[in-house]
């Protein structure tokens, strides 16, 4: 192993010790305005008490996007179930721009839910509909009709149907237990797809959100996997001396991108899936790493320190190599938005150990710092831009921190026990 990858190695090693020592968060939301929204709890016209909250779900949805401030459920004068019995002037007294109304009725041993969207000041319908599922389908309902009324009211396709994959690390006994999870886009519902009593890195979805490629120590080197989600059938699909990671589908799922060090210093390489070709991409003496795909099929972004510290470049296949990232000593970990304007990734200005989630503005270059402690990592963005979740800690341990795309709200996610990290958004989902 070369000194070049010595250093990389060492690098991870002292950041993930430092993380361990990391100030616990502030949890705060941003002063800018969010559209004040009411989202009055649902009609239930069923004998037993659901286990979930719809509308409080849908609150929260609206809410995380950074967009919307749903209306405190105790100030509430009213609690309407339809259109028809909404008091327009109690819900302007309370400054309610919306209000969103529905009903919960059992039938035939499913969940029908109808629901409506209306503008206060115009007293005018601007969304309604309905929407059924079975009682263990709560959530997946509430998300579908948060999607809705955000795609409605913003015109930007909603993201909260979406599903969440990370990693978590417990210590068991004389060892450590790695286990990697699937779950809401918001922390809820985690199943375990894969256990392990070796580390476990990188997952990624790919564009079907039917598979799944990540890094596995289990040959006790690094050596990437992909798993398809409904059966857990897993195939190797790297097998190279020396580092084997980063793996990330192409736009069309056809092809991985991943960091290989086979010819003694690690470089971007891009295997299709289909013929198992492999073709390299950058060749230079810097360590290349951390591939993210353009939408293009044709471009990748990746983290290079070929300028003497981590930058971010952008390169074509078979092109040269453009930097991207000038502000600051160190930007790492490129995830660009859906529309391609944006560029996350994690940013330090100064210092050793103040590593912040930051956002770039890639047509007019300007930066925005989005998160507020000094350790970040990993970031993930939702397929429609307005959301991202990294890694950091709190209260003592690693958990997983939502921030909304414009910094009005920043929260922990609710996630297994152990040690959270690695987290990466799916793609939008049918």
């Amino acid at each position: 192993m070369n000194t070049l990858i010595r250093l990389a190695l060492l690098g991870l090693a002292l950041l993930a010790g430092i993380a361990q020592a990391a100030d616990p968060l502030v949890v705060t939301s941003g002063t800018a305005r969010a559209t004040p929204i009411a989202v009055v709890p649902f009609g239930w016209q069923g004998g037993s008490v659901m286990t979930d909250d719809m509308a409080e779900i849908v609150g929260n949805d609206l809410r995380n996007s950074g967009v919307f401030e749903p209306v405190p459920r105790q100030n509430m004068i009213s609690q309407p179930s339809n259109p028809g019995e909404i008091i327009y002037r109690d819900w302007n007294a309370l400054g309610a721009q919306y209000v969103l109304v529905g009903n919960i009725v059992p039938a035939g041993g499913r969940l029908q839910v109808q629901y409506a969207l209306m503008n206060v000041a115009t007293e005018q319908q601007v969304l309604a509909g309905t929407v059924s599922g079975s009682g263990d389908q709560v959530r997946d309902m509430a998300h579908y009709i948060a999607d809705q009324a955000f795609e409605k009211l913003t015109g930007i396709k909603g993201a909260f149907s979406t599903r969440l994959l990370y990693v978590t690390a417990e210590r068991m006994g004389g060892g450590t237990r790695y286990t990697l999870q699937r779950s809401d886009y918001d922390g809820a519902r985690a199943v375990t797809l894969l256990q392990s009593r070796e580390p476990i890195l990188s997952p990624r979805f790919a564009p079907d959100g039917r598979r799944i490629a990540y890094v596995s120590f289990e040959q006790k080197r690094p050596r990437i996997f992909i798993q398809h989600v409904d059966t857990g059938r897993r195939e190797q699909i790297t097998n190279f001396e020396g580092l084997n990671g980063a793996p990330a589908f192409s736009p069309d799922g056809s092809r991985l991108a991943f960091v290989l060090s086979k010819d003694g210093n690690p470089e971007i390489y891009v295997m299709n899936l289909a013929s198992r070709q492999l073709q390299r991409v950058t060749n230079h003496f810097g360590i290349d790493t951390e591939p993210f795909w353009g939408a293009d099929g044709q471009t990748l972004y990746f983290t290079s320190d070929r300028a003497g510290k981590p930058q971010i470049y952008r390169q074509s296949i078979g092109g040269g190599a453009e930097r991207v990232t000038f502000v600051g000593n160190y930007n790492a970990n490129p995830k660009l938005s859906a529309d391609e304007k944006t560029l996350v990734m994690i940013h330090r200005q100064d210092g050793y150990t103040n590593f912040k989630v930051a956002a770039q503005d890639l047509q007019r270059g300007s930066l925005r710092v989005l998160s507020e402690t000094s350790l970040d990592e990993s970031p993930t963005v939702a397929p429609n831009g307005t959301m991202l979740i990294y890694a950091t800690r709190h209260q003592g341990r690693g958990v997983l921190m939502l921030v909304s795309i414009n910094g009005r709200v920043r929260l922990p996610l609710p996630t297994a026990q152990g040690e959270v990290r690695e987290p990466s958004w799916s793609p939008y989902l049918n």
